[in-house]
């Protein structure tokens, strides 16, 4: 039995529309309740009072804030890749290498992020690198597992392949195994870039004069308690929009793979 198959404008729109009124039927409903139900502002405040508290503070405000929260997301996820790739390879490549590291790996995400904040503070200053690092710690980990697990699963005849026409080792990492291991990387970069919003927020929670995550714990203490809920949301769409791009990238240059990954 044929199937009908929905044009692909047609179906980019439903995929953008469908969260878009149900998003927006949360919202209705989140505004009456709160009005039905005379639910306190320090309790639970409407969307059109986060709205309003929000927009009073100003764009520049805001974006001061926002700015300083992308900053460290970017950092952290930039340095989570350029420390990820070697580890990946190493642990791949070396079953010793794999013996000694795995369980590195593990303590420093047995560790909560939230106690090593401090320290590291206290080590570092009260300036944005502690942030950096604790974004780093959150983020690189399921990247370094993501890239290894790519690296390691490129089919036996390919690596056997690439051996019998003389590929070096550096030939064989570089046109067998990172293509092969493309849609595994860009499942671990959407983990790590979603992680690394959280690691940048708990830096700032902990040490920090600016940023969303500041803004949500200087809100909290003077009971604004709307502002604290806009800057929540603010980082929920920072969130979504680093995602999306990393998806739109991985369709551009990539599209083989993120075909393969939808499938």
């Amino acid at each position: 039995m044929s199937s009908t198959r929905l044009p692909g404008w047609l179906s980019a729109s439903r995929e953008f529309l469908i969260p878009l009124v149900a998003l927006v039927v949360l919202m209705g409903v989140w505004e009456a309740s709160v009005r039905i139900f005379a639910i306190p502002e320090y309790l639970l405040p409407s969307p059109s009072r986060i709205v309003e508290d929000t927009a009073a503070m100003g764009a520049a405000q805001l974006g001061e804030h926002m700015m300083a929260t992308l900053r460290t997301v970017l950092f952290g996820f930039l340095l989570s890749i350029a420390v990820s790739f070697p580890l990946a390879v190493l642990i791949s490549s070396s079953r010793l290498a794999a013996d000694a590291i795995y369980p590195l790996l593990v303590l420093t995400q047995s560790v909560p992020k939230v106690a090593i904040a401090p320290i590291l503070v206290v080590m570092l200053g009260p300036n944005e690198m502690p942030r950096v690092i604790v974004t780093f710690l959150v983020a690189f980990f399921p990247l370094v597992i993501a890239m290894t697990t790519g690296l390691l699963a490129v089919p036996p005849e390919l690596v056997e392949l690439a051996r019998s026409c003389r590929a070096s080792k550096l030939q064989e990492l570089f046109k067998v195994r990172l293509p092969f291991s493309i849609p595994f990387v860009f499942s671990g970069l959407k983990s790590a870039i979603a992680l690394s919003v959280v690691g940048a927020v708990v830096g700032e929670f902990v040490a920090a004069e600016r940023g969303l995550g500041y803004l949500i714990t200087s809100a909290t203490a003077f009971f604004k308690v709307p502002v604290a809920f806009g800057a929540m949301l603010i980082l929920a769409l920072l969130g979504i929009v680093l995602f999306q791009l990393i998806v739109v990238a991985e369709r551009i240059f990539f599209p083989w793979a993120a075909a393969e990954e939808r499938r």
